[in-house]
């Protein structure tokens, strides 16, 4: 049996940036992050447009962010919340600064900030158009050099472990399956940090990468934790269209911002005709307009038109998507770039306060996977990886306050699990995902949903996916498919209660 002070369940910015900030400041702690697959493979990595920070208080102000973060949410965000963020903002980009993070500057040396839909002001930093990954690269660069940090690669999580004494919840520490000797194993620990990212893996269009499966929502959902808004699940607009499947490569916000239009089959711009601010709408709205506009033309795709931009200072701009669409065969000079929206981001997820403590204790939720208030029912570009920010140094706070209170049980009931099997059952449930993904897609995409047939359909597959593995032994597909049926059986009860209240 392993054990440690804090796990941390997850690699992307909220989970990297949590752990060097507590193990800087406390090293007696030893902290384990724990990573289904390589550190490197994290939505944080895919992350193209930037961080949304108010710098230039001569043309913007924190309550100019404010305003567009709250109009973005649609008037459910939670304002204490939005008014924390942004005005740590700063603060969190100099702590990343610090550490050799790289934000582009112009040629007066001044930030090269970038607008993007739903802002009002040019507030994005940003690395090209390869952001995420320049901050992934520089906290796991510090995270491999702290002493009390172990990270754990390839080490999926099953489920969490909790104890109930006086009606309260508490967790203790998590199953996980071992990948390179295929066996389960128990850790103990006295904070369990959940950084599991979403759950676009449940559509059949999504710029999520294959792991981003809502674990952590079915872990903490499992355990008992309160899961909220799970109704709201944004599309992002610009989402590469080859006809392969998922995970569809992204083409930034950022690229509107820039001065790209969106055009229909006939290259006419109509997202006037939807929203006075036209590209650089917000992301509901661009997603809704396009949706529309595909349904009264009975195409499958719409256009990107950058032609008639600065070829060069585009290519400066953007060349992680300029070389992807290269290699198509898409040369944005001269060719029309096509887009679809797809899943992009998870707005509601585990409940948690501003500290990012959810309703068990020990067990937090920070990033994707936490539904803190600051988006509502959609998020404004550029403000997840602040959220990721922001929630893990509120966090890394808190944990250094409550951490002694907790005291390891000397006892403690495992419950036996199925025998671990590193199994070839790949292919089996690679097919049953497609039919899952076609399901939630159908059900989320539908203006009349049935939600008593989408829950009997996913039972359905639930069960026959249970029959596979009746030989008693637990596989990596089975534990990810399981965690599927539950985010979607969330998503769709979700749905239909708001439904119900007519609020959604």
């Amino acid at each position: 049996m392993l054990k440690t002070d804090i796990l941390i369940i997850g690699s992307g910015i909220s989970g990297l940036f949590f752990a060097m900030k507590t193990a800087k400041k406390r090293p007696d702690l030893s902290i384990v992050i724990m990573t289904k697959e390589t550190a490197k493979n994290t939505n944080t990595q895919l992350a193209q447009g930037g961080i949304a920070v108010v710098t230039d208080l001569i043309k913007d102000s924190f309550n100019k962010h404010i305003h567009d973060t709250l109009r973005s949410g649609g008037g459910l965000c939670d304002k204490e919340v939005v008014n924390m963020v942004i005005k740590q903002a700063p603060e969190r980009l100099q702590e990343l600064i610090e550490i050799g993070a790289s934000f582009d500057k112009n040629e007066k040396g001044q930030w090269d900030l970038g607008l993007e839909g739903g802002h009002s002001q040019h507030r994005i930093l940003h690395h090209k158009d390869s952001s995420g990954q320049e901050i992934e690269q520089k906290l796991l660069k510090i995270i491999k050099k702290m002493p009390n940090i172990e990270l754990l690669e390839n080490h999926m999580v099953i489920d969490l472990n909790t104890e109930t004494k006086k009606a309260k919840t508490t967790c203790t520490g998590a199953f996980f399956f071992e990948k390179k000797h295929n066996r389960i194993k128990y850790i103990r620990a006295r904070t369990i940090v959940l950084c599991t990212g979403g759950c676009g893996q449940l559509f059949e269009n999504t710029t999520n990468p294959k792991i981003a499966t809502g674990d952590g929502l079915a872990i903490a959902a499992r355990a008992g934790a309160e899961i909220v808004d799970m109704q709201y699940i944004q599309f992002h607009p610009t989402a590469l269209f080859t006809g392969k499947e998922n995970p569809l490569f992204l083409i930034s916000e950022a690229v509107r911002g820039f001065g790209a239009h969106i055009v229909n089959d006939e290259g006419k711009r109509f997202l006037f005709k939807y929203d006075i601010r036209g590209e650089l709408a917000t992301r509901d709205m661009v997603s809704s307009a396009i949706s529309k506009e595909l349904q009264l033309s009975g195409k499958n795709h719409v256009y990107l038109d950058c032609r008639h931009l600065d070829q060069k200072a585009f290519a400066n701009q953007f060349p992680v998507i300029t070389a992807h669409c290269n290699e198509l065969g898409i040369y944005p000079e001269k060719d029309l770039i096509p887009v679809v929206p797809a899943a992009h981001y998870q707005c509601g997820g585990i409940k948690v306060d501003q500290n990012g403590v959810t309703t068990i204790k020990n067990l937090y939720a920070i990033g994707e996977c936490a539904r803190t208030g600051l988006h509502g029912k959609n998020r404004l570009a550029s403000n997840s990886l602040l959220e990721g920010l922001v929630f893990a140094h509120q966090a890394s706070e808190n944990v250094d306050k409550t951490i002694a209170e907790f005291i390891f049980s000397s006892q403690i009931l495992i419950p036996k699990f199925p025998k671990a099997h590193n199994a070839d059952d790949y292919l089996a449930f690679e097919v049953l995902k497609k039919e899952l993904q076609k399901l939630v897609t159908t059900f989320y995409t539908s203006e009349e949903r049935d939600a008593e047939l989408a829950f009997q359909k996913i039972k359905d597959l639930h069960n026959y996916a249970v029959s596979l593995t009746e030989a008693h032994e637990i596989t990596i597909p089975f534990i990810e498919f399981s965690n599927m049926i539950a985010a979607s059986l969330l998503i769709i009860k979700q749905c239909k209660a708001a439904a119900d209240q007519k609020i959604c």
